[in-house]
């Protein structure tokens, strides 16, 4: 990068990146206060939380009720191959929900992550809220106790019921469980026992603690959700303070991480989303106005839940674009495939760190003549300096008579002053897309490249995902920047060329707390790049 223009190029590759770390305070929904619960064991939903959305379709005869006896809630354990969740059978409150496949930490003893931490229960993780003239009905409604207090998922699925009443209405709850998705699908059942119509709002909820260190800006947990607009999310915890609320065209809620997420999608019709935090819990309810059941009639309301991984792996087949939960913001385009190749590239070498390597390889073969024609052009530019400098000093009182001298120079010497930095410019939105993709891959959660450092028991890059315990990859990410700057001729501008000094500091410093698959990535394009420019430049 031998010009002015293409500094410029450098400069703009900084400030997009700064963009993208800075990207990192998101959303912080504030849920509603708790009221005790009468029942013995779990804290049901919060009657304050809002709800909206109408039920289509036409009312169904009443099945007979099945008698049940209310009890007090007790345990109701769901074990799958992907995680194992425990139920409160007062109203089917998620307590815990752990994943058998990702831990807390890399130590061997390290627990697995689980998505419903003990402090949220009070918050009821997948309850639901009735409200009917003003008056919400969720604490107050009555649960009988499941058959099972254990079940296990085995090839086929397997279905957990809930059967509860509030007031006149009879409400049964099906939960349908597989072995090889996070996803859960829910199918309400809601039954008027009583002589005169039932008119009300059904509201899904769920509630979970931070699932990051709130200093988190690279990995912050945050609010998703899925509306008319597309995808988006909300970050800042003052803001939202007041409360989030999206009626139009809503499709999904979530609150995720780079990593994990807790998402709710009801069927569609008119669903309004509702967030907050508050007592650093995580709030969010997704509910259906205008639900009307005349008398001894019933309507059947269904709901899917996801609590795993954002991985393609698992959302691609899930319902009410869900799948959309894996994004790469706005190179989304260009980092899908990038982190596609990633995942096979890792399916043959089995290491996420050569993977990483092999592909930044691919990329910069793939960029190989456009960065040559660059390097060439730069050439040319620096072979010129002495004279461009002339000019500079001879007209430096003329700023019309000197861009004119400059024209005449590139025009005699046949140099593009802009031949450096069009071919770089192509190749920014490759590299920040898949630096988007390396940020929000899971697969590089707790993934080992060097477990620990040469010749010792220091444990070094034993996880992608964290940055480098001893900062020597940002270090020398920073001095592969310096011996690049030095390869490049000084810009003629001395504000620039002081500007351009500080960049190896400025990224260095950037780069000292990213995740150490990022600072891989982009310390071998760095390497990948003086080695180009190096060859080029003796060849020439």
């Amino acid at each position: 990068m031998d010009n002015d223009n293409t500094k410029r190029t450098l400069l703009a590759v900084v400030l997009s990146t700064i963009v993208i770390v800075a990207w990192g305070y998101f959303f912080q929904p504030q849920p509603q206060p708790q009221p005790a619960q009468e029942q013995a064991a779990t804290a049901q939903p919060s009657p304050s939380a809002q709800v909206d959305a109408a039920i289509p379709g036409e009312p169904a005869p009443v099945a007979p009720a099945p008698a049940f006896a209310p009890s007090a809630g007790r345990d109701v354990v769901v074990d799958t191959p992907l995680y194992r969740a425990v139920f409160n059978s007062a109203g089917g409150i998620l307590t815990s929900f752990e994943l058998k496949q990702h831990t807390d930490s890399i130590a061997a003893d390290a627990r697995p992550v689980n998505l419903i931490a003990p402090q949220a229960v009070g918050v009821g993780p997948l309850g639901l809220l009735w409200q009917d003239q003003g008056t919400w009905r969720a604490e107050s409604s009555q649960w009988a106790a499941p058959a099972t207090e254990a079940l296990n998922v085995g090839d086929q699925g397997a279905e957990l019921t809930f059967q509860g009443s509030f007031g006149g209405l009879a409400i049964t709850r099906h939960l349908r469980f597989a072995p090889d998705t996070y996803l859960i699908e829910e199918v309400v059942t809601l039954a008027n026992t009583t002589g005169a119509p039932i008119d009300g709002r059904l509201g899904f909820n769920i509630g979970v603690a931070p699932l990051t260190a709130k200093d988190d800006n690279y990995n912050p947990t945050r609010v998703s959700f899925l509306d008319a607009k597309g995808v988006d999310d909300e970050s800042d915890r003052e803001d939202l303070a007041a409360g989030l609320r999206r009626a139009d065209g809503v499709k999904w809620g979530a609150i995720q991480s780079n990593y994990f997420t807790v998402a709710l999608a009801p069927e569609d019709g008119d669903l309004t989303l509702k967030s907050k935090f508050t007592g650093d819990l995580f709030r969010m309810v997704v509910d259906k106005d205008g639900v009307s059941i005349a008398p001894g009639t019933s309507r059947e309301v269904k709901a899917s839940y996801y609590l795993g991984p954002v991985m393609s792996k698992y959302l691609s087949q899930a319902p009410h674009g869900l799948d959309s939960l894996v994004t790469y913001g706005f190179f989304d385009i260009i980092s899908v495939p990038l982190m596609k190749g990633l995942l096979y590239i890792h399916s043959v070498v089995g290491n996420w760190g050569v993977a990483i390597i092999i592909l930044t390889i691919i990329i910069k073969l793939a960029f190989w003549p456009l960065s040559q024609k660059s390097y060439q052009s730069m050439n040319k530019m620096k072979k010129i300096q002495p004279l461009m400098a002339k000019v500079r000093e001879q007209y430096k009182d003329d700023r019309q008579k000197m861009n004119e001298e400059m024209m005449r120079l590139y025009k005699t010497y046949k140099v593009n002053p802009a031949g450096g930095c069009l071919p770089m410019l192509l190749q920014i939105p490759v590299f920040l897309a898949l630096y988007q993709a390396l940020l929000g891959a899971v697969e590089l959660r707790h993934a080992a490249f060097i477990p620990h450092l040469p010749f010792t028991d220091l444990v070094w890059l034993a996880d992608l995902s964290a940055k480098d315990p001893f900062y020597i990859t940002p270090l020398v990410m920073g001095a592969t920047m310096f011996l690049q700057q030095k390869m490049t001729p000084a810009p003629g501008d001395p504000t620039q060329a002081k500007i351009m000094l500080f960049m190896p500091v400025i990224f260095t410093f950037m780069f000292l707390n990213f995740p150490s698959g990022l600072v891989v990535y982009w310390l071998v394009n760095n390497v990948l790049s003086i080695a180009q420019q190096w060859w080029l430049l003796r060849k020439a």
